[in-house]
């Protein structure tokens, strides 16, 4: 089994914060997006989408999308950490929240950075009006999360689950690359975003 990934990417990190909260080791292989690594013949002969984090199994295999690569390794490592909820009301909040935080949120600071910043213009199209239109649409989502988070410990409710790693992985994308002041402007995001980074899985 073998883990091709982009370290610092937010997809990537997901799902590396995710296996050491499972505590589970698994080989990984670097790819270099920038280069076009994952743009070659043979990595797009084994990938649906052609992006990382791409997980191949021993038997040959491949899964991409890193929340898919998540649910496969938590069903395949029992463990009562219920990352995915722990009953069907859960589940379904986490399903829910989970979809919320990457549509309104981490894709949106996804298409913001990428249309501003021209960073693949190499490979896709870049409409810098679009950028700052999904920028504009970040900023009005933080809001929705704050209220959230002053209302309930974790994102999803009151047990940390998949979806704080991706909301953690939201807003540090929103400080680092779109230069929004979230922490200095949203103060239960801020609270939440400190305790979460205690944990060893974001070291």
């Amino acid at each position: 089994m073998k883990l091709y990934q982009t370290g610092a990417t937010p997809s990537c990190r997901r799902v590396s914060i995710f296996l050491k909260e499972l505590g589970v080791e698994v080989p990984r292989v670097e790819i270099n997006v920038r280069e076009g690594d994952n743009l070659t013949d043979e990595f797009l002969a084994r990938s649906v989408n052609g992006k990382v984090p791409m997980l191949e199994l021993a038997t040959g295999e491949t899964l991409c999308e890193s929340v898919a690569i998540c649910r496969y390794f938590d069903a395949s490592y029992p463990n009562d950490l219920h990352l995915f909820g722990a009953n069907p009301l859960a589940k379904a909040e986490v399903e829910m929240w989970h979809r919320v935080v990457e549509f309104q949120g981490l894709y949106t600071a996804f298409q913001a950075f990428r249309n501003i910043t021209g960073f693949y213009a190499d490979r896709e199209h870049c409409v810098e009006e679009w950028g700052h239109e999904s920028k504009k649409r970040v900023n009005e989502f933080l809001p929705v999360l704050e209220k959230q988070l002053s209302q309930h410990d974790f994102v999803a409710g009151n047990a940390f689950t998949i979806v704080d790693i991706t909301a953690f992985l939201f807003i540090g994308f929103c400080i680092n690359g779109l230069k929004i002041e979230v922490l200095e402007d949203y103060e239960a995001i801020r609270l939440w975003f400190e305790e979460i980074s205690k944990r060893p899985s974001f070291n």
